[in-house]
C-alpha cells in the first residue's frame, strides 16, 4: 500500500513540475556606442578594441535568466572609421563584449539604424549572427525578412515570437534592399496575427518610441501599446527616451469573459552610453518570469487583478502567464582610475548605493551620492505604477573567484 501511495505522490509531483513550467527573461534598455565609449575601449585605435570591462557586473545578473535581450542602438560597420553621435558607428569588440557577458537577443530597429548605410545595415546583421546571437528589427533584404520574420524563439519549454518596430530613422530612408521595420499599425497588426499563427506562448514586441528625456509616456504610446496588446501581444518592451518611464499593467478582456494583464515597459533608459542629461544615467533591467500553470495565476503587479491566458487571442498554450515582474536599476559609471583611461561600466545601483563594492570596485562618495538621487527619483516613478525592484547584493555580482 505504501508502495502504491508512493508512486501516486510521485506522479502527483511530476505533473506539478509540468504543469509549472517558468521561464526568466531580462531586458536591458539603449546600448549606445558615443565617442568617449569607443576611446576607452580601444586598445590599439581603429584595429583592437576591449568592451568586457563595461558589463564586468552585469554578467552574473545575466547568467541568472534563461534569455537576456538588449535593444543595440548603433551601427556595426565591420571597419573604420568609427564615430558617437550623431552617426553611431561601433567596432565589431562591442558585440563580441556582450555575448561573453551572457546577452542571448539584440533587435536592430531603432533611429541609428541607418547610421551606416548599406553596409551598416548588413553587416550588423551578419555580425550578430556570427556571434551567435538571435537578431531582429532589421533585415538585409525582404526575402530576408519574409522567411525570418516574426522572430521565434524556442527556450526550455517555451516557444516565443518577437517583434520589433522603430518610429523612424533620424530622416534617413531605407537603405534598398536592407530592410527597417518602421511603426505602422496595419503592418504590426498583420505581423502579431503572422506570430499568433505560429501559436506561441508569449509575443513580445519590442518598440522603439516616445519623447526623448521625459519621464512619462505620452499619449501615443499609450495608445498603441494597448493596440498591441490587444491584438494579442503579451507585453510590450520600450526604448529610446534614454530615460525610465513607468511600468504599467493593462487588463485586457478576452471575448470568452476571461482577463488578461497586457505588461507594458514604456522605457528602460540608457543601459550604457555617455550621455550626460539629467537622468540618462539611470537605467533599467527588467526581470519577467512566464509561466506555464493550469490555474489562475496572480498579477505581477500588485495592484492589478490575476493574470490570464491569452488563450482567445491565440497565444499560450497550455495556459501561460506572466507570474514576476521585477525591475533593477543600473547606472552608468565612469570609472577614471588614478592612471589609464577611463572606463565606462554600468552597475547595479543597490549593490554600489551603500559602499558595498568599495573594495573591488573604488566608487567616490560624491558620486556614489549623485547615482542614489537619480536612483530614488526612478524608484518613486515606477512604485507609483506598483512596480517593485529587485535588490542586488554586492555578493551577488562580485567577480572575485
Amino acid at each position: 500500500m505504501k508502495k502504491v501511495l508512493l508512486f501516486f505522490a510521485l506522479l502527483f509531483a511530476l505533473s506539478q513540475l509540468s504543469a509549472q513550467d517558468k521561464l526568466k527573461m531580462i531586458f536591458v534598455g539603449d546600448i549606445m556606442g558615443h565617442g568617449p565609449q569607443i576611446e576607452s575601449a580601444a586598445i590599439e585605435p581603429n584595429k583592437l578594441y576591449d568592451y568586457s570591462p563595461c558589463f564586468r557586473f552585469i554578467a552574473p545578473l545575466l547568467e541568472q535568466n534563461d534569455l537576456a535581450i538588449g535593444n543595440l542602438e548603433l551601427t556595426l560597420p565591420g571597419k573604420p572609421p568609427y564615430t558617437g553621435y550623431p552617426t553611431f558607428k561601433s567596432p565589431d569588440e562591442l558585440p563580441l563584449a556582450l555575448r561573453a557577458a551572457g546577452f542571448d537577443l539584440l533587435v536592430t530597429a531603432n533611429n541609428h539604424s541607418n547610421d551606416g548605410g548599406l553596409i551598416g545595415v548588413q553587416n550588423t546583421i551578419k555580425t550578430l549572427e556570427k556571434n551567435g546571437f538571435y537578431q531582429t528589427g532589421t533585415f538585409i533584404d525582404s526575402s530576408y525578412r519574409a522567411a525570418l520574420y516574426p522572430l521565434i524563439v524556442y527556450k526550455g519549454n517555451f516557444k516565443l515570437a518577437f517583434l520589433n518596430y522603430t518610429y523612424g530613422t533620424n530622416g534617413i530612408p531605407n537603405h534598398k534592399p536592407s530592410v527597417v521595420n518602421l511603426i505602422d499599425e496595419k503592418a504590426i497588426k498583420a505581423d502579431i496575427d503572422a506570430a499568433k499563427a505560429h501559436k506561441p506562448d508569449a509575443i513580445i514586441t519590442v518598440v522603439h518610441w516616445g519623447d526623448e528625456y521625459q519621464l512619462a509616456e505620452n499619449e501615443r504610446q499609450r495608445a498603441l501599446a494597448q493596440k498591441m496588446l490587444s491584438w494579442g501581444s503579451t507585453m510590450v518592451i520600450g526604448a529610446h527616451p534614454h530615460v525610465v518611464q513607468p511600468i504599467k499593467n493593462y487588463p485586457l478582456q478576452e471575448t470568452n469573459g476571461a482577463t488578461r494583464n497586457g505588461l507594458v515597459v514604456y522605457s528602460m533608459g540608457n543601459f550604457i552610453s555617455a550621455q550626460t542629461k539629467t537622468y540618462t544615467d539611470i537605467g533599467l533591467m527588467v526581470e519577467i518570469e512566464l509561466e506555464k500553470n493550469n490555474g489562475s495565476q496572480q498579477s505581477a503587479m500588485s495592484n492589478q487583478p490575476p493574470a490570464v491566458s491569452n488563450g482567445q487571442s491565440g497565444v499560450g498554450s497550455p495556459q501561460t502567464v506572466i507570474s514576476k515582474v521585477e525591475y533593477i536599476p543600473v547606472y552608468r559609471y565612469i570609472y577614471r582610475p588614478a592612471a589609464g583611461k577611463p572606463v565606462y561600466m554600468t552597475v547595479p545601483v543597490s549593490a554600489f548605493e551603500n559602499g558595498e563594492m568599495q573594495a573591488l570596485q573604488p566608487m567616490p562618495e560624491t558620486t556614489r551620492a549623485a547615482m542614489k538621487i537619480s536612483a530614488d527619483v526612478i524608484r518613486k516613478n515606477l512604485t507609483q505604477h506598483g512596480a517593485v525592484e529587485r535588490k542586488v547584493s554586492a555578493k551577488e555580482i562580485s567577480t572575485e573567484k
